[in-house]
């Protein structure tokens, strides 16, 4: 008798990498398929109190912890968690004794994990697995054409077509034209932020390279992306794995394979303010600007009160998302709002710590979204067919907006600007007449999404394929 496969899925302890890799696991024990879903002990303890997991999920879908690796007194903010893990943790003596020992005490039980799919940049798991032989399969978090440049970029340092060091300035606006698919729109400061500064950063471009070259050495790689949105950089980058399975938008793929949807869509680490959605209802159509700069980002005050007067001054209705730990200490007590903008807020804003973002976009008062450019916020974005503003920070987020602007037609790219009347002008362009073929394009695009969810579209069959790759390993 066939044995029920039995999946190990491990993300970043990031709130990003979580998000996604939470709603796999969902879409995996809906299809029939046992999940051990492994987190820190950290994340695990907030996902309980704020995500309610311990209720709303299929009883096979369990969760276990392991330790970060961080120090007992460490913050936990989850930009310190990226740093931190990048630039202090040694995964081979802090995480991967612990993670190696959980998965030998299920093969040595009843229940022996028969696949791992681990985030694509936690590769240690690939040699544990290897070593135990329980094929890995890597799950990337961020966009396509964003690894596709993470695979480049190392040879363009070699090759000295990026320059580093020196008395003259970089010129942002040069050309990387080296990377294949994006030779004719891709600039410097379009680039993931180790490789942007003057000054070379060797660990964090060695994490970089170390895990993208590593990832290629699993059984399989998943994206969550759809073939209409990068097909051209997908054709490029199957050279370099056995397999892939795109399988995005999962948020929308996930939504088709449940019985009926769920109210509160958070698989996050803050508590949803709910009353958003009621101050959504008593607005007009197509009207909000929402905003939200993920789970990650931090701002200078001084940034913050530039997108404050920014919003206020384009006179339109905006629905805000400001994390609890979103701005920086150092300049926390600096400057007072001032009256007139607080006033206009209450006329016309709403400020809460967190929303629940999926709804919010799905809202009929939502028209525009002036957010980060991460890839959980731009796949939602293009699904509910809300274009967007982008002001990107690092990692993927510098690369998907310029793809956001340039190529999907999806939204307007405001990177390395952030001053009050670029962002009226923005979120004026973005709602008012002349973001009608914004709208347009990116209803087109989100229809695309969902298409290729639904019965026979691309996401859908790749899906198919990955559950009987699933199955097959149990043989």
């Amino acid at each position: 008798m066939d044995r029920t496969p039995h999946v190990l899925i491990f993300p970043f302890p990031a709130q990003g990498h979580i998000t996604q890799m939470l709603k796999l696991a969902e879409l995996l024990c809906l299809s029939g398929i046992q999940v051990t879903f492994l987190n820190t002990h950290h994340n695990h303890r907030r996902l309980r109190r704020h995500a309610d997991i311990d209720s709303r999920f299929p009883a096979s879908l369990r969760f276990q912890t392991i330790p970060d690796g961080l120090p007992p007194h460490h913050p936990r903010r989850q930009f310190g968690f990226l740093k931190e893990w990048i630039y202090s943790v040694d995964i081979k003596s802090q995480i991967e004794p612990s993670f190696r020992h959980l998965l030998v005490s299920y093969q040595s039980q009843n229940n022996p994990v028969t696949c791992i799919i681990s985030d694509g940049v936690l590769t240690f798991t690939i040699d544990v697995g290897m070593g135990l032989g329980i094929p890995t399969i890597s799950f990337r978090t961020v966009s396509t054409c964003c690894l596709w440049t993470y695979f480049w970029l190392p040879q363009l340092v070699r090759s000295g077509d990026l320059k580093f060091g020196g008395e003259e300035l970089i010129d942002m606006d040069e050309r990387v034209s080296s990377i294949p698919g994006s030779e004719t729109f891709l600039r410097r400061r379009d680039l993931p932020s180790f490789y942007r500064s003057k000054e070379i950063d060797k660990t964090g471009m060695e994490f970089v390279d170390t895990e993208t070259q590593n990832s290629t050495k699993s059984h399989a790689l998943i994206l969550n992306t759809f073939e209409d949105l990068e097909s051209p950089i997908l054709s490029e980058i199957r050279n370099r794995f056995t397999k892939i399975y795109t399988i995005g938008p999962l948020h929308t793929l996930l939504n088709t394979k449940r019985a009926e949807p769920i109210s509160v869509s958070s698989n996050g680490l803050w508590e949803v303010d709910r009353t958003c959605m009621k101050w959504l209802d008593s607005q007009t159509p197509k009207s909000v600007i929402y905003v939200s700069f993920g789970s990650v980002v931090l701002m200078k005050h001084s940034e913050m009160m530039e997108i404050w007067h920014g919003l206020v001054n384009s006179e339109k209705p905006f629905l805000w998302v400001v994390r609890p730990d979103s701005i920086t200490e150092e300049l926390e007590s600096s400057d007072e709002v001032a009256e007139e903008v607080a006033e206009e807020t209450k006329k016309r804003g709403c400020i809460v710590g967190w929303a629940p973002q999926e709804e919010v976009l799905a809202h009929g008062a939502v028209g525009g979204f002036l957010g980060h450019g991460g890839w959980n916020s731009t796949l939602e974005s293009v699904v509910a067919g809300v274009p967007l503003i982008c002001w990107p920070h690092f990692a993927d987020q510098t690369v998907n907006s310029r793809f956001v602007e340039e190529v999907w037609r999806v939204g307007l790219d405001m990177k390395d600007r952030c001053d009050r009347s670029t962002v009226e002008m923005m979120v004026r362009d973005l709602m008012d007449e002349k973001g009608e073929g914004l709208r347009e394009s990116t209803a087109r695009m989100g229809e695309l999404a969902r298409e290729s969810v639904r019965d026979g579209g691309s996401s859908f069959c790749n899906f198919k394929d990955l559950m009987e790759d699933l199955r097959l390993m149990c043989q």
